[in-house]
């Protein structure tokens, strides 16, 4: 069940699990699983991708992570299946992929992948180019749907569902802003004119999904098959520019 209409959308490379996520919701949601449920699980699967990375049992780390990866879209499939969404979920479903690369990328440092330096600046650039990919693809998803699910800064205290706690909401929203305001604020500073643009062609949402998560996840994995976990660090320190490249690219070319 996509966010876009099927004439709207685009070659998304970070969304490539959709199709199985969309196959296990779809049957989870009728033995009544819950999406936070999925959540919970999918916290417990990049735990132990983190643990298989510390053992170097790198194939293995890949596995969990793929799982992790997948049910990152289970959740929020099954909300949309039994149309129950979770203001819960959805915070809880962010600040879990916030601790799980936090966790990653802080074992891979602990195996001597890299340095001190290295690791900070490998994770400010994980989250960072998340953070591009979610500015651009909300904004499209507003313009299209006039969806009001996602905000482009996240600063106001939402209002629970009648059936979550507001006092939970207010918490989760809490953490959330805190380990998410710097990177959207950062990306809203260097392209604030994204506002006003009227549709992003389909060709750049494509290239852009080359900074969502989900890809992010594939080099991961492809490198830790190929026994290759040091490069993890460099290669999300440095891809940073390629983030940096599209969004000139937005500025020059899609007015």
């Amino acid at each position: 069940m996509p966010k876009l209409s099927k004439d709207d959308s685009f070659i998304d490379f970070s969304d490539y699990g959709r199709p199985v996520a969309t196959f296990l919701a779809f049957h989870l949601s009728r033995i009544k699983i819950t999406a936070v449920e999925v959540t919970i699980v999918f916290l417990l699967a990049g735990l132990l991708c983190a643990y298989c990375i510390y053992i170097n049992e790198l194939v293995w780390a890949a596995v969990f992570l793929m799982i992790k990866n997948i049910l990152d879209a289970v959740d929020g499939e099954i909300a949309r299946i039994t149309q129950h969404p979770s203001l819960i979920g959805r915070y809880l479903d962010s600040v879990f992929d916030f601790i799980i690369n936090l966790l990653i990328f802080s074992t891979l440092f602990l195996t001597g992948a890299a340095s001190n330096s290295l690791l900070l600046w490998a994770f400010l650039g994980i989250e960072f180019q998340c953070s591009i990919y979610n500015y651009y693809y909300v904004i499209l998803r507003r313009r299209l749907n006039n969806e009001e699910t996602s905000r482009i800064i996240e600063y106001r205290k939402p209002i629970a569902y009648h059936y979550e706690s507001q006092k939970i909401v207010n918490v989760l929203h809490a953490i959330f802003l805190s380990f998410y305001i710097i990177f959207d604020l950062a990306v809203l500073y260097l392209d604030k004119q994204a506002l006003f643009v009227r549709a992003f062609p389909q060709w750049f949402m494509s290239l852009i999904s080359l900074l969502g998560l989900g890809f992010q996840l594939l080099v991961i994995c492809v490198l830790l098959c190929l026994g290759l976990p040091e490069m993890i660090l460099p290669f999300f320190a440095w891809y940073s520019v390629f983030g940096i490249f599209v969004i000139l690219v937005r500025k020059l070319f899609i007015r």
